[in-house]
């Protein structure tokens, strides 16, 4: 079995991660997952919204992690996407608390899902079109991303 596509980004700027977002929402599909891992501060956030916006979703519209809410469903040019934060799903039955969620009956639907904090729950979300992995590098550096999953080639 072949591994799958990586790619690695320096994210030296703020305007690293936009171009970043722009180039993930160009290669997305309907139903695609993208999963960002990171921690606090890390930028994953800032990506989702970078995503959000080069899919058309007006800077008039707040694009803020949904901790709370857990999910914040947006119409974009292309769609439904979902904006995931499972940061305080971590006690219980994760199989069941996704299931509450629906996210694989909305993927089934088309709807792109973008999800924060997914490090505990992979193999329970279904097939990944795009992992990205985000870290912190030294104050001048900025961030680095790996990338992963199918659509990690058509970003290089």
């Amino acid at each position: 079995m072949s591994e799958p596509a990586t790619a690695e980004r320096v994210l030296a700027t703020r305007r690293d991660t936009v171009r970043l977002g722009r180039d993930v929402a160009r290669v997305l599909r309907p139903g695609d997952l993208v999963l960002l891992f990171g921690e606090l501060g890390a930028g994953k956030t800032f990506l989702a919204r970078s995503i959000l916006r080069a899919l058309g979703v007006p800077r008039e519209t707040p694009v803020a992690s949904p901790t709370f809410t857990i999910v914040q469903e947006y119409e974009t040019a292309r769609g439904t996407l979902l904006h995931v934060d499972l940061y305080r799903l971590r006690d219980g039955d994760m199989q069941a608390e996704l299931s509450r969620l629906g996210l694989r009956e909305r993927r089934a639907e088309g709807a792109l899902v973008v999800v924060e904090w997914a490090d505990d729950y992979e193999a329970l979300l279904g097939a990944v079109a795009l992992g990205v992995s985000l870290r912190l590098e030294a104050a001048s550096l900025g961030r680095r991303a790996r990338l992963h999953g199918p659509r990690a080639s058509e970003l290089r």
